[in-house]
């Protein structure tokens, strides 16, 4: 079992919280750099909140 499959088994049930975690971080790495990867730290964000299955809103199909 991977680290990202064992991630995935924890955050079952708090997929909003985990969203939640995700926005937060690249937000604090958006101002440690000042903005300068902003693109780049939007593109992980993206990545990983699809990785975890955050990337649904309440209603229910995922952002694009």
């Amino acid at each position: 079992m991977s680290a990202l499959d064992k991630l995935k088994k924890m955050l079952k049930g708090h997929e909003a919280q985990a969203g939640k975690a995700v926005d937060k971080t690249g937000d604090m790495v958006d101002g440690r750099t000042k903005g300068k990867y902003s693109g780049q730290v939007d593109t992980a964000q993206d990545k990983l909140k699809q990785q975890l299955g955050t990337d649904r809103d309440q209603d229910g199909p995922p952002r694009r």
